[in-house]
């Protein structure tokens, strides 16, 4: 294994994977710790048997780019929607050519998709995700971080032979690149701020008016407090603590001792907590927001019979390929084919999201149950 910790050492890698023509490629971050998480640590092992711990806090990983996106070099991952998002986020990368070892796993239709149980049932090896939650970054790592990171990324590229000869045999490889170069192009995790990401908490839309005034203060409150600290909104308190203090509307101490896992732990932030429910009850009755409720659609009847019928072929098609239902078709799949009722090839392939391989593979079935 060779740490990377310097541009030259970094210039030097970048180099040497233009002669790879696989690499597994993993990322720590550090979420749980911080508020505006970023990447910590990329893990890369190449085809070649090398192991290579690169740390994005002490070097530019820009020069990585060109690996990235080569298609000629395969990037093996594991659950790659989280690495490729926050690597485009905090880099600007682009990708191709990714080969993901669970999405391979799902369309074999295994059970169990974690790295510990695909390992496990493809190359007989014992992996844990003891770290999994560790703070990746702070310096320096022990040796049993660097071990774990290391066994993420070091089997990934034999497992990805094992399951692409699986693949091949069962004439679904197709189905997996496709599903790989969508998520290449997912769009770069968003770090914007949303004046309405109150109303996302759970339960939030139920408030009366007053309450919901006071639950976007307290959110606003939080957010705050977690840019000033550096620390996950979550931990300094919970939606469903922040959701309590708006029912209950406090204006003393005394009564915000009542909701619980508030006091004695924010004690110093008391005031300010109160301060928002105060301002939230000075508002005048006009400036309270209301939820529009949103009437539920009418269905018509001759969709939800395609619905029933596409949910009928699914499971038949499912049992016969020996794949979790939702891989054949998922349910907003369902929804819009019997919403557009498509009457050709053409129209199939209209369907947002449908992928070209489920249109080939079971064009005429999906079009006899929605005609």
């Amino acid at each position: 294994m060779t740490w990377i910790r310097t541009q030259p050492a970094l210039e030097e890698l970048a180099r040497s994977l233009e002669s790879c023509r696989a690499i597994g490629l993993d990322t720590e971050s550090d979420s749980l710790y911080h508020h505006r998480d970023k990447v910590c640590l990329v893990q890369i092992a190449n085809d070649r048997g090398e192991a290579f711990l690169v740390d994005s806090l002490a070097v530019d990983l820009r020069p990585l780019g060109r690996a990235m996106a080569d298609p000629r070099l395969v990037k093996v991952l594991h659950g790659a929607d989280y690495d490729v998002t926050t690597l485009k986020r905090d880099f600007a990368f682009s990708f191709a050519a990714l080969f993901d070892t669970m999405i391979a796993a799902r369309l074999l239709g295994q059970s169990e998709l974690g790295l510990v149980a695909v390992a496990r049932d493809e190359l007989g090896l014992t992996l844990t995700k003891t770290n999994q939650k560790d703070d990746w970054s702070r310096r320096p790592l022990t040796p049993q971080q660097e071990a774990y990171a290391l066994a993420d990324v070091t089997h990934l590229v034999e497992l990805r032979g094992r399951l692409e000869a699986r693949l091949v045999a069962a004439s679904r490889l197709e189905w997996l690149r496709e599903e790989c170069d969508a998520v290449a192009e997912l769009e770069p995790l968003a770090r914007r701020r949303d004046p309405d990401a109150y109303l996302a908490v759970k339960g939030a839309k139920r408030l009366a008016p007053r309450a919901l005034a006071a639950l976007r203060e307290l959110h606003a409150w939080r957010e705050r407090r977690a840019e000033e600290t550096d620390t996950p909104a979550f931990r300094i308190l919970g939606n469903e603590g922040l959701l309590k203090v708006a029912e209950l509307l406090p204006t003393s101490e005394a009564e915000l001792r009542a909701v619980p896992g508030v006091l004695p732990r924010l004690q110093r932030q008391a005031g300010s907590i109160l301060d928002a429910v105060r301002r939230a009850l000075a508002l005048p009755e006009a400036e309270l927001k209301r939820v529009p409720r949103v009437a539920r659609p009418v269905v018509p009847d001759a969709v939800l019979r395609r619905v029933e019928r596409l949910k009928a072929w699914r499971t038949l098609k499912g049992q016969e390929l020996a794949l979790d239902a939702s891989v054949v078709l998922p349910q907003r799949l369902i929804d819009r084919l019997a919403e557009t009722a498509p009457e050709d090839a053409a129209g199939l392939a209209s369907i947002e999201g449908l992928r070209r391989w489920r249109a080939r593979a079971f064009g005429a079935e999906l079009l006899a149950a929605v005609s």
